[in-house]
């Protein structure tokens, strides 16, 4: 069987997802065939990495100016998209009118226009485009799909769903660039692009009419200042400021943080470890969404990222009943830890309580790996030889859009204070 060859623009910290899988578990039916980054530092590190720790082959590297020359002289069988949320766009278009089929990490892009030219390029180009929503993967998110797909509580008359990010991981998008709104969207779109997608999957329907509030409540320097901090400072390296602060990461200390990012600095620009106490972010930590569906379902949805514990709660309604979910995970910094913890449970319960009936948990056999399981069931299902999979997990440009339309049309309304019809965004 001839292997599939990938190259890879991107190759920070989630972008070992991929290339290691690649290299490892799936050899004997992928291949690295190059990597493509604005820094040399961080693609000689993925190169140190995939030879060192895999014993793969060495692969070519490419400044990220170019990238169209990488896939000319390669031509690979797919490109995998694992840059700064903002470039998505760029390279999937790029790629697909150069006649290859992309995957893309989550969010697929960060606005309407941005999601309006990939559907463009798709349709005029045919060709694939997959964005890698790991959580549908999870067995227990799955079970959830099953049971509302077999009309265990009748039809779904609204969700409660309520996901909270601790004080390790929520911080670190306040660190990173994710923290500017240019570069992430927002968690609204960076982080909930998950949650609206499993939404999405869950109850088989799309969003329609989208109205959120949104606010800066916790990080971010005026709030430091309100609750009396007076210890600031611009960054963790070489402050004595930051010693002893809770909210500071080392990067010296962590070998993966400071090789891809520390010693990656001169070549790339990138400070990874800024003060979460900054003057300077431009997105939220406090946020509420409500949105309807076209099927009628209600979501409301809460989002905050200063928490002192991990995971989601969510509930379904129904006209036979209800179904209630707890899932706990594990604190994470990314790259900065084994990837396999992140979003790995350390607790969970499925509930479903009949209408007329005795309520009863559900049992779900426990995914290794992390996002509750999923993330060893995603890469088996692009990489290795899936089965048929009767839930269609696997996600599309069209999946990629609705769920971040439904964080694009709440970052909308939060500036307007108006309602977002999903529908005048984007044109299918």
């Amino acid at each position: 069987m001839m292997k599939k060859r990938y190259v890879q623009v991107g190759t920070g910290g989630r972008a070992r997802f991929f290339y290691e899988a690649i290299v490892s578990t799936y050899k004997e039916t992928s291949e690295m065939a190059a990597f493509c980054d604005v820094s040399q530092t961080r693609m000689d590190y993925a190169n140190k990495i995939i030879s060192e720790r895999h014993g793969a082959d060495r692969v070519p590297t490419y400044h990220y100016t170019e990238f169209d020359r990488m896939l000319d002289e390669i031509r690979p069988d797919a490109v995998i998209v694992t840059s700064v949320d903002r470039t998505h766009h760029d390279y999937i278009i790029r790629a697909m009118e150069k006649g290859y089929n992309v995957i893309s990490e989550k969010p697929m892009t960060i606005d309407e226009d941005k999601a309006q030219a990939i559907i463009d390029t798709q349709k005029k180009t045919k060709k694939e485009l997959r964005v890698t929503f790991n959580y549908r993967y999870a067995p227990h998110n799955t079970k959830i799909r099953e049971l509302i797909r077999d009309g265990v509580i009748g039809d779904v008359f609204s969700v409660h769903f309520e996901w909270l990010l601790n004080t390790q991981h929520g911080a670190d998008y306040f660190r990173r660039w994710h923290r500017n709104k240019y570069n992430s969207g927002g968690l609204l779109v960076h982080k909930s692009t998950h949650h609206f997608d499993l939404v999405n999957f869950w109850i088989d329907s799309k969003p329609k009419t989208v109205f959120a509030f949104g606010e800066l409540n916790f990080y971010g320097m005026k709030n430091a200042e309100k609750r009396g901090e007076t210890n600031f400072y611009y960054r963790c390296h070489g402050s004595d400021a930051a010693k002893g602060d809770p909210f500071a990461i080392d990067l010296e200390s962590n070998e993966d943080l400071r090789e891809l990012y520390l010693k990656a600095e001169t070549d790339s620009g990138y400070i990874r470890d800024r003060s979460v106490f900054a003057d300077d972010i431009s997105i939220e930590d406090t946020m509420g969404v409500t949105v309807k569906y076209k099927n009628g379902a209600i979501l409301t949805y809460s989002l905050n990222a200063y928490m002192p514990w991990e995971g989601f709660q969510v509930v379904f309604n129904g006209s036979k009943g209800r179904i209630e979910m707890k899932a706990v995970e594990k604190s994470y910094i990314n790259a900065g830890g084994d990837k396999a913890d992140e979003g790995a449970l350390t607790g969970k319960s499925l509930m479903v309580y009949p209408m007329f009936g005795k309520p009863y948990e559900v049992e779900v056999a426990e995914g290794a790996g992390g996002h509750g399981g999923g993330d060893p069931v995603l890469l088996n299902d692009i990489f290795g030889n899936p089965e048929p999979d009767p839930f269609h997990r696997a996600a599309s440009h069209i999946d990629g859009a609705m769920s971040i339309l439904t964080g694009v049309a709440a970052n909308k309304s939060i500036a307007s204070g108006l309602p977002v019809e999903i529908d005048s965004l984007v044109k299918f």
